[in-house]
């Protein structure tokens, strides 16, 4: 009887036992195949991390990889678009507007904007450039340009003034100045083109930096005035990473309260951002007269959305704290590509507003997830 029970409790154990190593055997594999996926997915895993990161990081280099998809669509479609002449030709365009957005983007990065900066350009190109015609046909090109930059300062620094002062927002304050400008400019200066520019202001626009014969014959040059751009970038850098200013400007585009708290003068940051854009569409301003070689007070108007739309694009938030110099250049290139681009195709001008818009709704959409990250 015993040994009949212990043969059948061997006989129910024996499948017992093969069930778990059965059971074990099964685990083992299935922990074998996990540890492989993860194997195998880790290194995705990791690269969509670091690519995460450094996106986070460097927000400019979604607009980077938007104007390298771009450059390369379009040079798919006509290669002639990597052609020096063209290539040198956005640089040229690139010159006003990109002057205009570091001053914005300054603005910004301190909570701040302005829609101003054109009719301080108007107001300080031709006004100058009337009185040196008129007054002063002998003045020194550095002397012109001067008084463009204090000129276009000092209205920048109004705006400052009212905007600490009045305590309302920029927008508002600037939208302002700009029909106050537009305004004084059309009634008490002047309405006709100056189309005879002194000669030192003429010449200063044919002036080459780099200058060449394609090999069909046409010309291939780059001006001098663009090396306002690089100038004006290297000194807006400056300002923003290695001076005190800098930190305010961006402390202040985080949170006024919490900047004011720590000690920054908030009067002096919206004094110098202001009068700080001002200057360099003082700067621009002047330098579209010798570009074009002719003076129109009806100039530079509705460039107000292209000039906020490349700071945007180039990774700028439009409430502040955030951005970088590069990021604003990569914008601007952007934004000129486009439009160079649509002329070529022979897209007409309101069409061109629709893409730029397209764009800046891409590069906003991509902005907000990574904030959300």
């Amino acid at each position: 009887m015993s040994t009949h029970i212990g043969q059948t409790a061997a006989q129910v154990a024996a499948p017992a036992a093969q069930t778990s190593t059965q059971a074990a055997g099964q685990g083992a594999a299935r922990a074998t195949a996990l540890a492989t996926t993860h194997v195998v997915d880790a290194p995705h895993s990791n690269a969509l991390t670091r690519l995460r990161e450094r996106l986070d990081r460097h927000p400019e280099l979604f607009t980077l990889f938007l104007l390298i998809c771009l450059s390369i669509t379009v040079g798919v479609i006509n290669p002639n678009f990597f052609q020096a002449s063209s290539l040198f030709d956005i640089a040229r365009s690139s010159v006003v507007i990109g002057l205009f957005a570091l001053g914005v983007f300054v603005i910004l990065a301190a909570g701040g904007i302005d829609v101003s900066f054109t009719a301080i350009a108007a107001l300080s190109m031709y006004s100058i450039t009337q009185f040196v015609a008129t007054q002063f046909p002998t003045a020194p090109l550095f002397l012109i340009f001067l008084a463009s930059t204090l000129g276009g300062g000092l209205l920048g620094l109004l705006n400052g003034f009212l905007v600490h002062q009045l305590k309302a927002p920029s927008l508002i304050v600037t939208i302002g100045t700009q029909y106050l400008f537009r305004g004084f400019l059309l009634t008490f200066i002047g309405t006709v083109w100056i189309l005879n520019l002194p000669e030192q202001m003429d010449s200063f626009g044919k002036l080459a930096l780099f200058d060449t014969k394609s090999a069909r014959g046409s010309r291939v040059w780059l001006p001098i005035f663009f090396l306002a751009l690089p100038a004006a970038a290297v000194l807006t850098w400056w300002v923003l990473n290695r001076t005190l200013m800098g930190r305010a400007i961006f402390a202040t585009g985080g949170s006024s309260a919490v900047a004011e708290r720590l000690g920054y003068n908030l009067r002096a940051v919206h004094f110098f951002t202001f009068a700080y854009a001002g200057a360099l569409a003082g700067v621009a301003g002047l330098i579209h007269v010798c570009a074009n070689r002719l003076a129109n007070p009806f100039d530079l108007a509705g460039m107000e959305i292209d000039v906020i739309a490349a700071v945007v694009l180039g990774g700028a938030r439009i409430t502040g704290g955030t951005g970088t110099v590069t990021g604003t250049l990569l914008g601007v290139v952007l934004v000129v590509v486009i439009n160079s681009v649509l002329i070529m195709m022979g897209v007409p001008s309101t069409w061109q507003r629709v893409v730029v818009g397209a764009f800046i709704l891409v590069a906003g959409a991509f902005f907000v997830v990574r904030r959300r990250r």
